[in-house]
């Protein structure tokens, strides 16, 4: 079809307005300009659009009413597509919608993310999942950005580093291992397993075990980390989780101790990523700047757990 947007718009107007003349003074053109439109319309179509009556205005014809349903249904999509647009070239958007590593959102995530809101009205839309999910959502233009560790395969590779955040045992208060300052995989393994069950969270954490020789006995399974810790504090036996709550609403009970662990793993890495490449809008590149900033104002004492000598090397330089 040769009609312009613009065209369809005063086609638009013309149908609300119930006349030529009203639907120029409200597009503030000329009548010819509207009646240019009409009729290239109607030879696109076939068919009259509207039933022009002297002094009473314009009805739509049948072909007319179809014609504006999809029409209607075109400008819709068309205003969408401008809000979007003018979100992503603004500092703040109207809505903003992250996706996150599921435990993420009772950690740290509120905390950034009304840090980014602050002096703005914005609507902030979390999006909690594991690794596979948090990648398809990044796919599907789901989410504008993600926040995970890098475990797993899928991130892109300008993902931008947050923070190293190694393993550590989260332990009852009442176990005799809670009294040392640092216990190893090898003393945890003989006791009952508190195990973080996502995926490939899962996988990642029964394998730092084999450094021991041995898998622990999982005495626990739960998705949550709120569940975890509380089946910790309960004496379900221990945990090994790699982030401390830094968010004001889930600090640990007085029951739990975490601990670090003595053997030097590899620590993941906390990451950013988006699929914008060099091309992000300014609002993104404001919360990636943020989020590191956020991460460095914090420390590594407030969301890791670590023999000290270690997290000289947990933020990035």
């Amino acid at each position: 079809m040769n009609l312009t947007l613009r065209q369809l718009r005063y086609i638009a107007t013309v149908a609300e307005s119930g006349s030529i003349a009203a639907a120029a003074r409200e597009c503030r053109i000329s009548q010819s300009s509207i009646l240019s439109a009409l009729d290239l319309a109607e030879i696109e179509m076939g068919a009259r659009l509207f039933d022009r009556r002297p002094s009473r205005g314009v009805s739509a014809t049948p072909a007319g009413k179809r014609f504006l349903a999809s029409t209607r249904r075109l400008l819709a999509a068309e205003a969408e597509f401008e809000r979007t647009m003018d979100r992503h070239n603004h500092v703040m958007p109207a809505i903003l919608r992250i996706g996150c590593f599921e435990s993420f959102g009772a950690l740290f995530m509120p905390e950034l993310l009304r840090r980014f809101t602050e002096g703005g009205e914005i609507e902030v839309q979390l999006f909690e999942g594991e690794q596979p999910q948090l990648v398809n959502w990044l796919e599907a233009s789901v989410v504008d950005a993600i926040v995970t560790y890098n475990i797993g395969t899928g991130l892109p590779d300008d993902a931008v580093s947050l923070a190293r955040v190694p393993a550590h045992a989260l332990m009852h208060v009442g176990s005799p291992l809670a009294k040392k300052p640092a216990v190893s995989l090898i003393e945890l393994v003989q006791l009952p397993f508190v195990l973080l069950d996502l995926p490939q969270t899962s996988a990642y954490l029964l394998t730092l075990f084999d450094t021991a020789g041995q898998r622990p006995k999982v005495a626990f399974r739960t998705r949550s980390y709120d569940t975890v810790r509380a089946a910790v504090a309960c004496g379900f036996g221990f945990s090994i989780l790699n982030m401390r709550p830094i968010g004001r609403g889930s600090p640990d009970s007085d029951e739990l101790v975490r601990l670090p662990l003595i053997e030097n793993l590899p620590p993941p890495q906390l990451m950013i990523a988006d699929r914008y490449g060099t091309a992000k809008p300014a609002f993104l590149r404001r919360f990636t700047n943020l989020a590191q900033e956020f991460f460095k104002e914090v420390g590594p004492r407030h969301f890791a757990v670590a023999l000290a000598e270690r997290t000289d090397n947990l933020i990035p330089a």
